[in-house]
């Protein structure tokens, strides 16, 4: 039914939001533990609700794929404020890091649906690399102005670093090296002298 010009859209009803918060978080997990291919059938099983309810709020694999991305993208983007309120600039990057390098590999389950739907058009680029850049940059800012973390070193050279340590763990799904190496850029972050 179509609403009449001039009339607003009546709000979803609360039972509606609680459903589509149910299959977000159990997409959200089915996502994060797969290594291939999840059943939306599953994801529906998971969050109790029928499949035709995961269907209503997320019509295809891609449209549930694109919100589970960005909510998990809003979480890591988003915690770089709250870590420089709980930790010194330097520790909170580091906590900050290791929160990235777990967005990334959690990414597994639906890896190939995300690049064929960026590929495609049907999932919205998010501007990934610009938020991620951007969250390193504040908490960047923020230990330059303490003297914890290195002037002359880039948000994006962080990010480039990042991404490399992930691809790498991806590969060889070492935690120990994955920490290892975080903690190498930490050292490379650090003022000398």
């Amino acid at each position: 039914m179509k609403s009449e010009p001039g009339k607003k859209a009546r709000a979803p009803r609360a039972d509606a939001l609680r459903n589509r918060e149910k299959v977000l978080q159990a997409a959200r997990a089915a996502f994060a533990s797969a290594t291939d291919t999840v059943s939306l059938e599953g994801i529906a099983r998971d969050a109790g609700v029928g499949i035709g309810t995961l269907y209503r709020h997320f019509p295809t694999r891609e449209a549930l794929v694109e919100a589970v991305y960005a909510a998990e993208l809003d979480d890591v983007t988003g915690s770089a404020t709250a870590l420089l309120e709980e930790l010194p600039p330097d520790e909170a990057l580091r906590a900050w890091m290791r929160r990235y390098a777990a967005f990334v590999a959690t990414k597994r389950g639906m890896a190939e649906t995300l690049r064929a739907g960026w590929a495609s058009g049907q999932i919205a680029t998010p501007g990934t690399r610009e938020r991620i850049t951007t969250a390193i940059g504040t908490i960047l800012a923020r230990g330059v102005e303490s003297g914890s973390l290195r002037a002359d070193v880039e948000p994006i050279d962080i990010a480039v670093m990042l991404l490399g340590i992930c691809l790498s763990a991806a590969v060889d799904e070492d935690e120990e090296q994955t920490e290892r190496l975080l903690d190498l850029v930490m050292d490379a972050l650090r003022p000398t002298g």
